[in-house]
């Protein structure tokens, strides 16, 4: 990248820090598309990571609920979504998530039956993804939203697969392909998250759309609970 180009991308505010290999991903390519559009809508300062230390989780929930205890083990533990996490950044270097994606492809045993080969068992991915969803909803207990979206693509996410009931339970018993960003229910227990799954693989330009109307919510959101000015970058000379 030119001296020139890079000097754009860090005036736009967005720090990309993916590998080479996550960058001919679809989400990773959804997900550029959707920095560049946010970019263009609003003026602010963006942050791409592809891990949330549970340090930093831990540190950010004692902040907020200090009659909580919270406990780790290891400083280098991680959440690494597919996509990472992309933050929104306060003029104080402070970070909210606008956009947590994840892809889940799971489903061999189509194949394995061509070849001859006796089924396996279902669910793996979708028990990984359990796990990492937990972590991710208790690190957003202090907002009113979710901004994590999974999209699940394979065999096991066929129309007549029972798969898709334990990715419902993940999902806190909502409707798949549907976006949920706002919490649900009585004082917001409900924080589910969006969860896309079917049998056909989700094309770059579906990931982008469902994905630029979370961030592009999420950003809204703060907007309206802690004031523009605080995430509004002023306009600079270029």
């Amino acid at each position: 990248m030119s001296d020139k180009n890079l000097l754009r991308k860090t005036r736009q505010g967005i720090i990309v820090n993916v590998t080479s290999k996550k960058q001919e991903t679809g989400v990773i390519k959804a997900l550029n598309r959707v920095v560049m559009e946010v970019s263009k809508k609003f003026r602010i300062k963006l942050r791409h990571e592809t891990k949330w230390f549970l340090k930093d989780i831990v540190e950010e929930l004692k902040k907020h609920f200090a009659d909580v205890e919270f406990h780790y083990f290891f400083d280098r533990s991680n959440i690494q979504p597919d996509g990472g996490v992309l933050f929104l950044e306060d003029s104080k270097g402070n970070l909210y998530p606008i956009l947590i994606a994840e892809v889940k492809n799971q489903g061999t045993n189509v194949l394995r039956q061509k070849e001859g080969l006796p089924w396996q068992a279902k669910g793996n991915a979708i028990e990984r993804l359990g796990k990492n969803v937990i972590g991710l909803r208790t690190a957003l207990l202090k907002e009113s939203i979710f901004p994590f979206v999974c999209f699940g693509y394979g065999c096991d996410f066929a129309d007549n697969s029972s798969i898709l009931d334990r990715v419902v339970t993940v999902a806190m018993f909502g409707k798949l392909n549907k976006t949920y960003l706002y919490n649900d229910g009585e004082g917001g227990r409900f924080n589910r998250g969006s969860f896309y799954f079917r049998e056909k693989e989700w094309t770059v330009e579906e990931m982008f759309q469902i994905m630029k109307d979370i961030t592009t919510r999420s950003i809204q959101y703060y907007f309206s609970k802690y004031g523009e000015a605080v995430f509004t970058e002023k306009k600079q000379n270029l």
